[in-house]
């Protein structure tokens, strides 16, 4: 029997493209149910879910929103309305994919449907205004393909049918391809690790050394969309433990790093109790290329060391690092769990060894000292006399946490996936 897969779009003004759409996939022999996501307006097409009954779930009656001009209210309670509509789905395993269907508007209510939804279901949005500034907000740390449409929805030419037809086949062919979300689970014990191109010979070790233990390991790049999306993973029950080589997205967020995160990152390991076992990698360092916000501030020491034409790294003012550590003190405190620190005395990175310009050992002290003051939560930190690269500092990083999972193990069931 074909799948479920809901179509997102605004009927008022992509009627005709939305039934083309449907059409191309009951073509591929799956059934299309059509949720109309209309601000304002009525259409010659029937959906299958109204805008009406979207809105009565925001608790609104869609007449009050039709002649509403709060564009942005409006906005924000058709997509609580499709949220809550596409969730009852999910619980009623009606479905099994979903793809949206406009311009940048629809792009996001789309996504705001889309990152509500579990990982693994099959998630496309297809917009000709798939401009760089957009996307990176659109699926933000979800599992959402972005398709380009090289040309506007309007009217249905040849070239407008052809990229419907694609998108079609897209969401199509995921949903053919892709397993029950359900039945993802990883093998056990399953643990995390961050890692960034700085920190490459400690994750090779840390994976090396955990896999010899008997441990499934999910390396996850650290670049601000990777790791929140092993958290998010984490908040649902994936893995069992992690390995924060690099926990620096919560810095780069505070600062607009272009490895940035966002300010919930590390929450998840926090709040479900999972063993943690974090390095400093990038505590120190942030980018300073001709792309990085404010790049002045940082290139103004001359701690710079310059990568190639787009990438050049350099140390975080101290006032900045001060602040960065103050807001580590705070995840770590909120810890529900075991959380251990391994700091290396000899940089934290593979940039900042000794004999680098970048390496400044007095500034990392006054990191750590910083963030001792404003513990509450005592943890365990272990200082080791090596650069983070070296294997004294994956030992220490795996020893660590499997001395955690075993006495978390004796103490607790841990958790499967949905837990």
């Amino acid at each position: 029997m074909g799948k479920k897969i809901v179509v997102l779009g605004t009927m008022n003004t992509k009627g005709e493209q939305l039934q083309y759409l449907k059409q191309g996939v009951l073509a591929q022999g799956h059934e299309a149910i059509l949720m109309d996501l209309s601000m304002g307006g009525r259409s010659r097409f029937q959906a299958d879910i109204s805008p009406a009954e979207i809105a009565g779930l925001a608790g609104r009656r869609y007449e009050e929103l039709e002649v509403s001009k709060d564009r942005g209210e409006v906005t924000n309670i058709m997509s609580s309305g499709a949220v809550k509509k596409a969730l009852e789905l999910v619980s009623n395993d009606s479905l099994d994919g979903i793809v949206a269907l406009g311009g940048s508007t629809m792009a996001l209510m789309g996504s705001q449907v889309m990152s509500k939804l579990p990982f693994g279901i099959p998630k496309v949005i297809a917009t000709p205004a798939a401009m760089p500034v957009y996307v990176g907000a659109w699926f933000g740390a979800a599992d959402i393909v972005v398709m380009q449409l090289i040309m506007e929805i309007s009217g249905m030419n040849d070239l407008v049918k052809n990229g419907i037809d694609q998108v079609a086949g897209a969401v199509s062919g995921m949903v053919n391809r892709a397993a029950d979300y359900r039945a993802l689970k990883p093998p056990r014990p399953a643990i995390a690790v961050t890692e960034v191109g700085f920190s490459d010979q400690c994750a090779k070790q840390v994976e090396k050394l955990l896999e010899a233990k008997g441990y499934h390991v999910f390396p996850f790049h650290a670049q601000g969309t990777s790791d929140r999306a092993m958290d998010r993973l984490i908040s649902q029950g994936f893995f069992d433990g992690v390995i924060e080589i690099v926990p620096a997205g919560l810095i780069e967020a505070r600062f607009k790093g272009n490895r940035a995160a966002d300010m919930t990152r590390l929450d998840a390991a926090a709040e479900r109790g999972i063993p943690q076992v974090w390095a400093p990698c990038c505590f120190n360092l942030t980018g300073a290329g001709p792309t990085r916000f404010n790049r002045e501030k940082y290139t103004a020491s001359g701690k710079v060391l310059q990568i190639d034409a787009m990438r050049a790294m350099a140390r975080f003012p101290l006032d900045e690092m001060l602040v960065g550590a103050k807001l580590y003190a705070e995840k770590i405190n909120k810890a529900k769990g075991p959380l251990k620190l391994v700091v290396p005395l000899r940089g934290w990175s593979s940039l900042d060894a000794p004999g680098s310009i970048l390496h400044d050992p007095a500034q990392d002290r006054l990191f750590m000292d910083e963030l001792k003051r404003n513990l509450t939560n005592p943890i365990e930190i272990e200082e080791v006399d090596a650069n983070l690269e070296e294997l004294q500092i994956a030992s220490a990083l795996v020893d660590s946490l499997d001395a955690m999972m075993s006495a978390h193990k004796s103490s607790t069931t841990l958790p499967g996936p949905g837990a």
